[in-house]
């Protein structure tokens, strides 16, 4: 029988390779995307694309009312996101605790399902400097898991998998691409619109602009004009 594993699913780039990952590995996945406050919802439909397109079990999207915080240009109109350039330093558009946040609700259905792997799709090399996308952080997290749950305190180990913490963005794609990932069905951008078109200045956009760039495959994203 295959084993289940909760998929952290955002319907961006990295998120899909990460399930394709999981599918490759035999897992049965149950994916998990989140209405946040994001700026837009152009991400989720493409979460519900991508989980049909790899033969997801399931897919849920769960609401988090994170823009009742705000304190970031993804949860607060009344912060820009960025267009000048990839800088040093934590950007604007990092979500405070968000990663934490549904690692943890991901966390509560693997314990449903019986669940010992949960895979999140995030990135230390071709990233915006978030926090909690660095290698400790996942680390950290698992042990907490570990502690917290039943599963844990009785033997069972779970793993918190991020197959994609070490890899360029290049190499992501490169690894999706021969995994059968459709690019053309996520969405990147921080400001995409309704209709999931990129702005192509944004952090994000530049970031997987360049890692198809470098990849040698062609970029399907659609832009706005």
């Amino acid at each position: 029988m295959m084993k289940n594993a909760v998929v952290l699913l955002s319907g961006g780039l990295d998120s899909a390779t990460c399930l394709a990952i999981a599918r490759s590995q035999g897992y049965a996945c149950y994916c998990l995307s989140f209405d946040y406050g994001q700026r837009h919802s152009a991400e989720l439909q493409a979460a519900a694309r991508v989980a049909a397109a790899l033969g997801a079990a399931e897919h849920r999207v769960l609401n988090l009312g994170l823009a009742q915080f705000g304190g970031s240009a993804l949860t607060d109109a009344n912060i820009a996101v960025p267009t000048a350039g990839v800088q040093p330093g934590i950007p604007v558009t990092y979500v405070p605790a968000r990663n934490t946040i549904m690692l943890s609700l991901a966390l509560a259905w693997a314990e449903v399902l019986g669940s010992l792997d949960i895979f999140v799709g995030v990135n230390a090399v071709d990233y915006s400097g978030y926090p909690d996308c660095r290698p400790e952080y996942i680390a950290a997290f698992e042990k907490m898991a570990n502690l917290a749950t039943k599963a844990g305190v009785e033997g069972h180990k779970l793993s918190i998998h991020a197959p994609l913490i070490d890899l360029s963005k290049a190499d992501i794609i490169r690894t999706g691409s021969a995994l059968g990932v459709d690019y053309g069905l996520t969405v990147s951008c921080y400001q995409a619109d309704d209709w999931g078109r990129a702005c192509g200045v944004c952090d994000s956009c530049r970031l997987r602009a360049e890692g198809f760039r470098a990849a040698g495959v062609a970029d399907p994203t659609p832009y706005r004009s």
